[in-house]
């Protein structure tokens, strides 16, 4: 096999190998081998045509498939097992996995597939092979000796276009993020005891106390510790440091406030003469995250006691309030995965923050990590308990998989002591702890959800998979919860609550709703297409006026959204568009003849550098004002990502990937929160129904949340206790070496 054609099999599937390419030579016939046994070749082409079953009933991608049969005309005589091995570790790339568990998947083979099925059924006289039928009688040994191929599957360094490592099977690319995320973060946790050499307590201590000034203290209340503090303390002490937290539990304040400890230990380091300033960068993985973000930094930084810290007042010009997305960091390439600043070209920094981490995938922490120099810092921040990325990898998740419990050492917690003078709990003590526990630091307080806050309590018995508790929360009588019952049958629940925000009327059997006279926000759709009306400017309006009345159509849009799992289905994306889309226009609210209209909201499903738009933005479009008789001009107005929260201009004409967003997909609305917030479930229970996806829908909702569910259909209970299950090695190294904790 050449080097040329084994570099395009370790590539298959990445985005810029072309899948008609591969299915092409997937035609080809494979070159003739006297020397192997026609039953051999007999049995790879019943492995193939098993796989080509699936593809035709949606069980396995096209390009799965294609994978394995490009691979056999390389190898005829590859074994079976080799083949079906081979697709499924394609296959679990677009599931979020990294590998293919081949343990886990004997024990289990239909979750090796997109199980159930969703594609057409196929006619009696093609029956076909369900996963744990073909694996029958097969054992870990057996399959493991099948992919004994060297040219084919390799251990460690090499061409091949897979790896084996121990019962993990990757694409080789994959492999090699995995490894390289695992370095990266290795070689700066190994950096702590240089970084607490240089950073004296006393220093930190007094840096700390002014930004955290003394909290009272409830009587009768055993004092706690403030974890916002010990976060900051922990994150100094080390170049690699993560901050998670549910909603509310200030982790922008936390990570402004380290950046001003870490500014103010910069400053002044014994007064070296040249001191300068920290090179910070703040990142969000998307444009929507980017923007948010952008809002809560400025405020944070504005709340900073700078009158209590040395250089107060030039200290506040070394704190950036000015978030941009992760791609325009690295400095995208049009046309290639690779970015401009890379190992070669490093980027030009000293601290890089990621809020929203948990969307980061494996494949873009590889790239971060590979273009920071060697002496910078990385924080991370996000929910650990939130969705993962769409794409391969569940990295925040597996990094935080030990935050809640702590598992710090001694040395750690006489350290921090020294540092803030906070103490952990000995519960939370750890002889054995790890490297990486010691750079964890978990918020555990919201300031967001009060006590008697029902998103914040349904949040949490989601989030522990207490599923007797969530049917039961309806009855408690919270004011900013209410439940729905939606069926295709009846438009009437379903119109009021897109349009008017509300659970139904008054009366309604099919509703459970909390305290109706609660003074709450409940606004639908009508809230900003009666804005888009009642502000629309006249004829001649200057640009200023436009771009003001541009703003709080976005901002009223923002105050409710429609929330589901799938995207097919009448209770996925696709469907519920159309339906919404119907009914708003029945209620006179928007005219959608055409492809555009004034209230069309659009998101962006794929990056345009040109335009300056990120996947995950969402537009309006709106009917400038024009003179009578004159055509309407159609322009769509995103939120400019800069930081300035001006507005952006684009012609309808222009924009190529977008898609109307009255629904939004749960995933899609990761870094977005919601005055309101509606999730909608389907009738049908599927694998991607999840608690994370759930616990994220719910905590996308500031101060409202309705909750759609079918009538009668127990899909609710049944999310909260599946767990998203990501194939994955990357913590198999890093939580090896506690000696060096």
């Amino acid at each position: 096999m050449t080097k040329r054609r084994t570099q395009d099999m370790i590539g298959v599937t990445g985005d810029l190998f072309a899948q008609q390419e591969l299915e092409a030579a997937a035609q080809d016939t494979p070159p003739q081998d006297a020397g192997r046994a026609p039953r051999a070749r007999e049995s790879a082409q019943q492995m193939l045509a098993v796989l080509d079953r699936w593809v035709e009933r949606g069980w396995l991608r096209t390009l799965d498939a294609a994978f394995a049969r490009f691979l056999w005309t390389e190898t005829p005589q590859a074994a079976p097992l080799l083949l079906l091995a081979a697709a499924l570790a394609s296959h679990q790339l677009g599931r979020g996995h990294v590998c293919l568990d081949l343990r886990a998947t004997l024990d289990d083979p239909a979750f090796a597939l997109s199980l159930p099925p969703d594609g057409p059924q196929l006619p009696a006289a093609e029956p076909v092979q369900p996963p744990a039928e073909v694996l029958a009688g097969v054992t870990l040994a057996q399959w493991r000796a099948a992919l004994d191929a060297p040219e084919m599957v390799g251990i460690e360094v090499g061409n091949t276009p897979l790896v084996l490592a121990g019962t993990r099977l990757y694409l080789r690319r994959y492999w090699q993020y995995e490894q390289d995320v695992r370095a990266g973060i290795e070689r700066r946790l190994a950096r702590r005891a240089q970084i607490e050499a240089a950073l004296p307590a006393d220093a930190a201590r007094r840096a700390l106390d002014a930004l955290f000034p003394a909290r009272a203290i409830d009587a009768g209340q055993p004092p706690r510790a403030d974890w916002q503090k010990l976060a900051c303390a922990l994150a100094a002490r080390s170049a690699f440091s993560i901050v998670t937290g549910g909603p509310g539990t200030g982790k922008t304040t936390t990570v402004v406030k380290l950046l001003a400890l870490l500014q103010t230990l910069a400053l002044g380091q014994a007064g070296t003469r040249g001191a300068r300033p920290l090179r910070i960068r703040l990142a969000a993985p998307t444009g929507k995250a980017a923007a948010r973000l952008n809002e809560s930094i400025a405020g944070a930084v504005k709340r900073l006691p700078f009158d209590a810290l040395p250089n107060g007042e030039a200290l506040r010009a070394t704190i950036p309030t000015v978030v941009t997305t992760l791609h325009r960091v690295l400095g995208t390439r049009p046309g290639s995965r690779r970015f401009r600043h890379d190992a070669a070209n490093p980027l030009p920094v000293d601290v890089l923050v990621i809020d929203e981490a948990s969307m980061v995938d494996l494949e873009m922490m590889a790239a971060v990590l590979d273009a920071l120099p060697s002496t910078a810092r990385l924080i991370l921040l996000g929910d650990k308990d939130q969705l993962a990325s769409v794409e391969a990898g569940a990295v925040l998740g597996e990094l935080c998989e030990r935050a809640r419990e702590g598992h710090y050492t001694e040395a750690t917690r006489a350290w921090l002591e020294a540092a803030t003078g906070e103490r952990i709990d000995a519960v939370m003590l750890d002889a054995h702890g790890t490297p990486l526990d010691q750079a964890v630091a978990m918020l555990r307080e919201s300031h967001r959800f009060a006590a008697d806050s029902g998103i914040g309590a349904l949040a949490e018995l989601v989030n522990t998979g207490n599923a007797a508790g969530v049917a039961k929360i309806w009855a408690r009588g919270f004011a900013d919860l209410a439940r729905v019952a939606c069926s295709t049958a009846d438009d009437v629940p379903l119109r009021a609550l897109i349009v008017e925000g509300r659970a139904g009327n008054t009366g309604e059997t099919n509703v459970v709703r909390a305290n109706e006279s609660a003074a709450v926000s409940r606004y639908g759709y009508r809230h900003y297409l009666e804005t888009m009306r009642a502000l629309r400017p006249e004829s001649g309006a200057s640009p200023e006026a436009l771009a003001q009345w541009a703003a709080a159509v976005l901002k009223a849009h923002g105050e409710f959204q429609l929330l589901c799992a799938l995207r097919r289905g009448p209770w996925g994306v696709e469907g519920l568009n159309q339906r919404v889309a119907r009914l708003l226009h029945e209620s006179a609210l928007i005219d959608p003849r055409g492809d555009w209209y004034a209230g069309r909201p659009v998101l962006v499903t794929h990056n345009d550098h040109e335009l300056g738009l990120m996947n995950g933005d969402i537009g309006i479009a709106l009917a400038l004002p024009v003179r009578d008789g004159e055509p309407p001009v159609l322009r769509v107005a995103f939120p400019a990502m800069d930081g300035s929260r001006g507005v952006k201009w684009v012609s309808p004409s222009r924009l190529q990937s977008v898609e109307t967003v009255f629904a939004l997909t749960v995933h899609k609305s990761q870094g977005s929160e919601f005055t309101h917030a509606a999730l909608v479930l389907p009738d049908t229970y599927s694998p991607v129904l999840t608690r994370e996806l759930v616990y994220t829908g719910i905590t996308r909702a500031r101060e409202f949340l309705t909750l759609a569910v079918p009538e009668g259909r127990p899909v609710l209970d049944r999310a909260v206790v599946s767990r998203v299950q990501r194939a994955s090695g990357l913590m198999a190294g890093l939580a090896d070496d506690a000696d060096a904790a």
